[in-house]
C-alpha cells in the first residue's frame, strides 16, 4: 500500500506533471471566483500529451469538487437572498431552476452563470448527488471539446505553445 501512495503522490507532484496544480486551479475555479482552469489544463496538455485523459479526469474532479463546495455555499446563504427574494428575476431564475431540477447542473460549465447556478441549486436544497453527477458531466464535456478544439481545430493559431 505505501509504494501505490507513494506513485501516485509522486504522479500528483509539482513541477514533473502538474496535475496537483491543475486539481487546485480546476477546484478553485468552480467557486464563485473569476477565474479559468481551461488554460492551466491547455498548458499542460501541450507540455505532455501523454497526459491527456489523466488531465481531463483530474480538471473535472478538481472542478466539480469545487461545484459541490459553491452548492454548499448556496445551501448555507438562505438568509442573505431572502432580501431580494420576490425580484421578478430571482423568481423566475428559481421557477425555471425548480421545474428542471438537478439537470439543470449541468450548464455549470457556463461561464458567468455556471458557478451561481451551483449555489442556487443548493440553496433550493436541491438532492447533492444527481446534482453532482450533472455537474461532473457537463464540466467533463466541455474540458474534452475545449482541449480536443484548441489541440485540433485551433493548433495554428496557438504557434506560441509549440
Amino acid at each position: 500500500m505505501d509504494a501505490w501512495l507513494q506513485q501516485l503522490l509522486a504522479a500528483l507532484a509539482l513541477p514533473e506533471y502538474g496535475l496537483s496544480t491543475l486539481f487546485v486551479v480546476a477546484f478553485v475555479a468552480a467557486t464563485l471566483l473569476p477565474m479559468g482552469s481551461e488554460p492551466v489544463l491547455f498548458g499542460l496538455i501541450k507540455l505532455n500529451p501523454e497526459l491527456f485523459w489523466p488531465a481531463i479526469a483530474v480538471a473535472t474532479a478538481g472542478n466539480t469538487l469545487g461545484g459541490v463546495v459553491t452548492w454548499w455555499m448556496g445551501l448555507g446563504a438562505h438568509h442573505v437572498v431572502d432580501q431580494w427574494r420576490d425580484s421578478p428575476t430571482h423568481l423566475r431564475a428559481l421557477t425555471w431552476l425548480q421545474r428542471i431540477g438537478p439537470p439543470a447542473c449541468f450548464l455549470s460549465f457556463l461561464p458567468v452563470i455556471g458557478d451561481p447556478l451551483c449555489a442556487v441549486a443548493g440553496w433550493l436544497r436541491m438532492p447533492l448527488a444527481p446534482c453532482t453527477a450533472w455537474m461532473a458531466a457537463g464540466k467533463f464535456t466541455r474540458y474534452v471539446a475545449m482541449t480536443l478544439a484548441l489541440l485540433y481545430v485551433w493548433p495554428e493559431k496557438l504557434a506560441f505553445a509549440h
